[in-house]
């Protein structure tokens, strides 16, 4: 833990019922593969990390039925069983069935990787930082082979987390202001969200002026530098008293703080950002009640994988999304390290590892 991320050659089964073999073709550089590999969010080691990914199917188990080999696919890093109470009343990432498993393993338990007959850990059961991988049915969602994969990679976490936390979490309505603090690949995807959803003013927040005109490029109306002052005064003075909206997409105990402070009274905090496993944030409960403030959790957008990144898809392919300029840098495996030192700095955009 804590050391860099190594290429390893290991044993991978076939697949069993219901799953098929991939090959994968990119997979997103994202913060929760480093917060694995800092131990903030703990899984079983060894392990083969890369949950953000694109694959084309090559073979299938017996009984798979939604998908066949040739098809291209995003990878859906949270799958859902469709008959818990969750899923059926239509609020499938608190799903109760699949996300019973235990950490590291595929949805039945079991492993698919190995080295030297000892199990290998799969993140989020897909494992997409390899050539190849077997992932669950669930986890594949069928697209047109026409969409490029290393931009339908992104849909498989930053971009639906993102814009989902805007539609279906905190539901900006058209006109309404907007601050998001962070503006890596998810926060831009905010970004991107709330231009969609109609909001009047969307102040962007970064440590890097590099992403701030990253943000500006993809819909932000305003900027603020965090390293140039008190960040909310700045926003309370951009928007008029305080944002409708604040989406926190870094998940720090001081911009959760953050996030809740920026908002009106009545408005809407909404943490994206995945913080350390355990860490607590200083909350002012008297303005919470008597501004009537909410504080929401978003995790993977609210979403429904199997409606919502078709819909975000088609926003793109009708010109209204902007997934070719989130991937600004492509990599190979063997320059994975360099990818993670390089999501920490100010680097705009989203990297990609790219098969």
């Amino acid at each position: 833990m804590g050391a860099p991320l190594s290429i390893e050659t290991l044993e991978l089964d076939e697949p069993r019922e219901r799953e098929a073999l991939v090959r994968i073709v990119a997979a997103g550089v994202c913060h929760s593969d480093l917060h694995v590999m800092k131990g903030d969010l703990p899984i079983p080691l060894p392990a083969v990390l890369g949950h953000e990914g694109s694959a084309v199917v090559e073979r299938v188990g017996p009984g798979v039925t939604t998908v066949k080999p040739g098809d291209h696919c995003i990878l859906v890093f949270a799958p859902n069983c469709g008959h818990c109470a969750y899923c059926t009343a239509g609020r499938p990432m608190l799903c109760t069935g699949h996300g019973r498993r235990a950490p590291g393993t595929m949805l039945d338990g079991t492993y698919r990787l190995s080295v030297g007959g000892a199990p290998v850990s799969h993140m989020a059961g897909i494992s997409c930082f390899a050539e190849h991988a077997v992932i669950a049915e669930e986890q594949l969602l069928v697209i047109d082979s026409s969409i490029p994969l290393d931009k339908a990679a992104l849909v498989g976490c930053s971009v639906t987390t993102g814009i989902g936390a805007v539609v279906n979490t905190a539901r900006v309505e058209p006109g309404a202001t907007v601050a998001v603090i962070g503006c890596g690949g998810v926060g831009l995807s905010v970004v991107q969200g709330a231009r969609l959803a109609g909001a009047a003013r969307i102040v962007a927040i970064d440590l890097f002026d590099e992403k701030l005109e990253k943000a500006t490029s993809m819909g932000a109306t305003d900027v603020v530098n965090a390293n140039d002052g008190d960040v909310v005064k700045r926003v309370r003075q951009l928007t008029a008293g305080g944002a409708d909206y604040a989406f926190d997409a870094i998940g720090m105990a001081a911009t959760v703080k953050q996030s809740l402070d920026v908002v009106r009274a009545g408005g809407k905090a909404v943490v994206i950002g995945v913080g350390r496993f355990g860490e607590g944030t200083p909350i002012d409960a008297f303005s919470l009640v008597m501004q009537e403030k909410s504080l929401l959790g978003c995790f993977y957008g609210s979403s429904r994988p199997r409606i919502d990144m078709p819909r975000i898809l088609a926003l793109y392919r009708h010109g209204r999304l902007q997934l070719d300029e989130m991937v600004t840098r492509r990599y190979p495996l063997e320059r994975i390290n360099e990818a993670y030192a390089d999501l920490q700095g100010s680097q705009a955009g989203r990297g990609v590892i790219t098969f």
